[in-house]
């Protein structure tokens, strides 16, 4: 008898099933070996902007075309501006980002997100920002000019500040503060000068994300070879009897 026999099942595989899964598993386990790719690229990547953070000076790194996300170390001044930028939530709960003009020792002016802070109840007030004096280090990421693809950039307040925005464009942010850098550092997530509550979402992709990916592919090509396993192996029965005689 050619049939193999496990546990009362014959091995008796259907030949479309095989070509599917034979198409398929290849598939599967090329896109765990792509997200596997990247993150490594991913983490090379992340490695190289942080010794660029640590090594290169503020001037040098925005004059180096620097990409959203990576990672920067200013020293300088606050300035006497901020903006409280408007409908930003946190938990469920109304508030602001701040924002403050920054004069670094050498280098452009840059604007610096100080992270979230509460709203008061009533929308006529405004919650009070205090902002440190003298030379301070600050470390963070870089991030784009807060453009909302709907709302406006109107601010409020005339000669008050800070000003409540609904949106900072660089070219409005400009207009009170001077020639600025291209991008925003949004400061980290730890005790430093003039860190409000700084708990971003990342918008990169990290690599352990890449990583999750990767299991994912290749347990569904594991379970994918399984399962045609399984549906190989038919339970024996009168037609395998008959087959026999």
């Amino acid at each position: 008898m050619s049939d193999s026999r496990v546990m009362g099942r014959v091995w008796r595989p259907d030949w479309r099933l095989l070509l599917f899964s034979g198409l398929l598993l290849p598939l599967l386990i090329g896109l765990g070996i792509w997200q596997l790719d990247r993150a490594g690229q991913k983490e090379a990547l992340l490695a190289r902007w942080q010794r660029q953070a640590e090594t290169q000076p503020w001037a040098a790194l925005m004059a180096s075309s620097p990409a959203s996300e990576q990672p920067v170390r200013v020293t300088g001044h606050y300035g006497s501006h901020s903006w409280l930028l408007d409908n930003r939530t946190r938990d469920g709960r109304p508030g602001y980002e701040v924002i403050t003009v920054f004069m670094p020792v050498e280098g452009p002016k840059v604007l610096v997100n100080r992270g979230w802070v509460p709203a008061p109840e009533r929308r006529s007030q405004l919650p009070a920002i205090q902002t440190p004096h003298g030379l301070v280090t600050l470390s963070g990421r870089l991030s784009g000019y807060p453009v909302p693809p709907v709302l406006g950039a109107e601010s409020e307040g005339g000669d008050q500040w800070p000003r409540r925005v609904q949106a900072l464009p660089e070219d409005r942010a400009s207009e009170v503060a001077g020639p600025l850098a291209g991008m925003i550092i949004r400061l980290d997530d730890q005790p430093q000068p003039g860190a409000y509550r700084a708990d971003w979402a990342p918008d990169l992709m990290g690599p352990g994300t890449h990583y999750g990916y990767a299991a994912q592919w290749f347990t569904m090509a594991f379970v994918l070879v399984v399962l045609t396993v399984v549906a190989s192996f038919r339970k024996t029965g009168a037609d395998n009897d008959n087959d026999n005689g």
